[in-house]
Formats: structure tokens, sequence, C-alpha cells
């Protein structure tokens, strides 16, 4: 049967998506492995975006502790898990950053950071790119479009600027260029109620602009349809197109993407230690079922690997169209 429905942080949660996946299988969504550990290590930023699910801001309080993060060290060190993906906010601001890299990065086949790339200009983050490199660190950057005003629409005045040189210092470390071993991707987000274009024609589109006009090199492009979730969502509700938006990614259901949605494959840790099935259920405190480990000192993945998928409406971004990987 269907998770039962929620109620969680004031928005209500139906078994529509629930009932999208029953009429394409005979069974609920469930996860099939852990290959990745997504860390949030903190809500901080030192940005205000209007499209962030996760609301990040200057003034965030919520900051992993040392002894979560060792905790996340013994789950990577017990568990032998392939891939960690730190995350925040910026998760550069969290003071144990720099030590989770340089414990994990013997324990792991990828350790992937990402990063909004303006927090490179703040002040003790100016070495950040070079720790990164001689880390081998995986970077995704958070680019929403290669045009100039559409950026700082969405992420501040001043913002596409600090990204084209964050870009090209990154370059210039080797990040982004064949044979470097130093993997550079972007990632992009649509604007308003638009979903985004083909993936591997905007890919495309971004080489071209980014290379000829600023010289900038990078490895791939993922495209994020965004989530109605946080000041997204607020924003959605102030146009009066929230319902207009849930139509439109209920519409682009495609079932051919159940198969590589992040939660089937991973598992994420909030700041607090506990363990969500994936970033926007932990924005939601949409807890991971009951009967699995619920915290990062608890972690088993013989128990979480085959789990039912805990599931909203929200559910409907990460499946419309070419999915949300």
């Amino acid at each position: 049967m269907p998770i039962a429905e929620y109620v969680t942080g004031g928005l209500y949660f139906s078994v529509h998506f629930s009932q999208q996946i029953y009429s394409t299988q005979s069974q609920p969504l469930r996860a099939v492995e852990i290959q990745t550990l997504q860390v949030n290590i903190g809500y901080r930023c030192n940005m205000t975006c209007a499209h962030c699910h996760v609301e990040a801001a200057p003034q965030r309080p919520e900051s992993m502790s040392r002894d979560h993060v060792n905790a996340v060290l013994d789950a990577l060190r017990h568990h032998r898990i392939p891939v960690l993906d730190i995350t925040g906010g910026a998760p550069e601001l969290n003071p144990h950053f720099r030590y989770l890299v340089e414990q994990a990065q013997p324990l792991v086949s990828r350790l992937i950071v990402r990063t909004n790339l303006t927090i490179f200009f703040e002040k003790g983050m100016e070495e950040i790119p070079r720790f990164c490199a001689a880390h081998g660190v995986e970077l995704i950057a958070s680019l929403p479009c290669y045009m100039p005003e559409n950026v700082d629409r969405v992420r501040g005045a001043g913002t596409f600027d600090k990204s084209i040189q964050a870009l090209q210092g990154l370059n210039s470390l080797g990040y982004g260029k064949d044979g470097s071993g130093l993997t550079l991707n972007l990632m992009f987000n649509p604007q308003g109620v638009d979903l985004p274009p083909d993936e591997a024609s905007l890919e495309q589109a971004f080489r071209v602009e980014l290379g000829s006009q600023f010289g900038i090199a990078f490895n791939r492009l993922y495209a994020m349809t965004n989530v109605p979730l946080g000041r997204f969502r607020r924003q959605l509700i102030k146009t009066h197109r929230l319902k207009e938006y849930q139509t439109r990614l209920s519409s682009a259901i495609n079932a051919a993407t159940l198969g590589s949605v992040m939660c089937r494959h991973g598992v994420s840790v909030a700041p607090d230690g506990r363990l969500y099935d994936c970033d926007f259920n932990q924005m939601l405190k949409l807890p991971i079922v009951p009967g699995c480990p619920q915290t990062i000192t608890d972690f088993n993945p013989a128990a979480l690997s085959t789990r039912e998928i805990a599931v909203g409406d929200h559910c409907f971004a990460c499946t419309a169209s070419q999915g949300s990987t």
C-alpha cells in the first residue's frame, strides 16, 4: 500500500504521486542500493537565491557538528559507499568542511562538493578552490543561465560576474580541462514556471556561450527542475502560479525516469544527523519510513537499500519530462 498522507511544515501532500507510480508498476517506489551519501552540512549561505528550496541565507544557524561529521566518516569507513555528495547552503561555510573533505577523500571513489561559486570571494574562502583541487574534489557549480540579467535576477546583482571570475579561476587550476582529473560540472535551473529544455542541447549552448565569450570550459551540465518548495514555492503563491506549475509538473511525468531518481540510489543526511530519502524530503521534515535507521549514527545500508521511499506531490519535479537526477 502507498505510504500514508502527510501533513508537514504547513504543507499537505496527497497520494497523487503514489497513484501515478501504481499506474506504471505494481509496487511503491523503493530504493535499490546505497551508492551515494548526500550530506547537507548546513543551511547558512552567503546568498539568498530566489529559487532556493533550502531557503539558505546568511543568518541561518543550522550547521553540522563535528560529532555528526565524524559519524558520516564512520559510515563511509565501515560501509564502503562510493560517492560522498556534500551540499548546503554554502557547504564551505561549515567550520568542519575542510576536515570532512580531508578525511573522506581516501574513503570514497567520488567526492562531490556543490558550490555557488560566489563563496570564493568571501573572507577566508579564497583558498577553497586550491584546497578542492589538491584533494581531487569534483565540483558541481550552480549557474542558472549564461545570460547575466537572468542570473542576477535570481541570485542578486553582480552574481553573474563573480560566477564567471570563479569559473575562470577554476579553469586556471585545471578544473574542466581534459586530462586534468579535476571535474567541473554546471547546474542549470530554469526561470519561472518553465521546465528545463533538452539537457544535451542546453549543455551545447552553455559550451558555446561560455567558451566564446569568457574562455570557460566545463565537463558537463545538469538541468534541474525547480521543486515547488521554499522560496520558489512562496514566489509561486505570491504570483498565483502554484497550481499552474504543479499541473505542469504532474502532466509531464515520465515513468522512464523512475529508475534514476536519486532517492533510489542514496540517502540524504541533514545537519542534525537525521536521515531522509532526499534533500527535498529533508526540507519538508518528511522522514524515512518507520523501521529504517533514522540517524547517521544508526546508519545501516542493508536496511536502507530496499526501503520504501516516502513520496509527495513535490516528487513530480524529479520525474517530469527528462527528469532531474
